[in-house]
């Protein structure tokens, strides 16, 4: 940006704030509607196009796969789109669904009745289910898969149709598992740790139906069985730090760390890519006619299966460091130094005696006085402004 004048890049910027910005919230609103006719193409498609004799229990996991997948997008990207719809509404219209005060040059001038944890719950109800969206479909290609080079029918396949109804509908039971940070009641946290462990069951019965299906069968190691079974591998080593992640204590102190982000990869993240190279190396050759190279798929499976562990392993002993150091986590992105004694105030005007991480059944953009950091509250949770005296004045 050489030779720009600095009000020009001023200019830049406040652009990209507000109409990059907006078209990014578009983007995401055109994705949910296109989302949203995809899925009820493929429900429409799955109940009235089989083929005669083609019952619902007889359909390929894949094909419930994508059935269940296509139901969990019908209802969680609507939240999503309504969300982006206040958001837009919010920055443009003058509405104050998510702006809770008005802030001039740092100083509160006067609330405007909205809630940011709106957002979130908002955008956690359409995100819980929105992993599964994204790994349903390669559970579906692996169980086919797994079947396929086992030479065995697939274990228990009416309880791996139920145990991906079950993840499906408990999906939509869990987003605040996403939100113990957020100061909600430690009842509702009780609430939604409890159902996140209750996922643990079908998960694990269509871990163990997979690991059923290919015992003593006649396994044929082929490039997409081989992806397959990394698949497992994944959502296995994965899925273990799951149950840690869901215990509101234990969250408050991982929350932020590269321990949630070696779980989400390893379970989510890259288990669904393999599931996407799995389906791939398996059903190109019945789409184009022609075998893929079965060495350097190999040594694909291999390089991208160790790197994977390489990269996100360690990362939970990373978050273990960091939590043994005593870091407390204010917000997100938002690291700092834990004090218990510090008094919090909320938004309310009233104040709570009660330790740097505060549980309340209505919090909003709580402060934790401390030293002043930064002139503007919105970059430091220590900028030494007083929110309960300002709200109560």
């Amino acid at each position: 940006m050489d030779g720009i004048s600095a009000a020009e890049r001023a200019a830049i910027r406040r652009a990209g704030r507000r109409t990059g910005a907006d078209l990014w919230i578009t983007s995401i609103a055109i994705f949910c509607l296109a989302s949203l006719m995809g899925a009820l193409n493929f429900l429409t498609t799955t109940l009235d196009m089989r083929a005669k004799g083609m019952t619902m229990m007889r359909m390929p996991l894949t094909v419930w796969s994508w059935f269940i997948t296509a139901i969990l997008g019908l209802l969680a990207f609507g939240v999503l789109l309504s969300a982006g719809i206040l958001l837009l509404m919010d920055r443009n219209m003058g509405t104050s669904f998510y702006v809770p005060l008005v802030v001039v040059n740092g100083q509160i001038m006067g609330h405007k009745g909205g809630s940011p944890l709106l957002w979130q719950h908002l955008f956690w109800f359409f995100g819980h289910p929105e992993v599964y969206i994204a790994i349903l479909p390669g559970m579906g290609a692996t169980s086919q898969i797994l079947s396929t080079f086992s030479r065995k029918p697939i274990f228990g396949y009416k309880a791996m149709v139920y145990a991906m109804l079950g993840i499906g509908f408990l999906g939509f039971m869990v987003w605040g598992h996403h939100m113990f940070m957020s100061g909600m009641s430690p009842y509702s946290a009780f609430a939604f740790s409890l159902l996140t462990m209750c996922i643990g069951v079908p998960s694990a019965i269509k871990t163990f139906n997979w690991l059923g299906t290919m015992y003593k069968a006649r396994i044929r190691f082929s490039t997409p069985m081989l992806y397959a079974i990394g698949f497992v591998s994944l959502f296995v080593s994965g899925g273990l730090s799951g149950p840690f992640l869901a215990q509101p204590v234990l969250d408050i102190q991982l929350h932020d760390t590269y321990f949630v982000v070696g779980h989400f990869h390893l379970i989510m993240g890259v288990a669904a890519i393999f599931g996407m190279f799995a389906a791939t190396y398996y059903w190109f050759p019945k789409m184009f006619g022609r075998m893929m190279n079965e060495r350097w798929g190999r040594v694909h499976f291999f390089i991208t299966l160790l790197g994977t562990y390489a990269i996100f392993m360690p990362m939970h002993y990373l978050a273990s460091r960091e939590a043994r150091a005593g870091i407390a986590i204010y917000g997100s992105g938002v690291l700092a130094e834990a004090d218990a004694a510090a008094p919090v105030h909320d938004l309310r005007g009233h104040h709570h005696d009660c330790g740097a991480i505060h549980f309340c059944d209505q919090p909003v953009l709580e402060h934790v006085q401390g030293p002043k950091a930064s002139d503007n509250p919105w970059e430091s949770t220590t900028a030494g402004v007083d929110y309960g005296n300002a709200a109560a004045a």
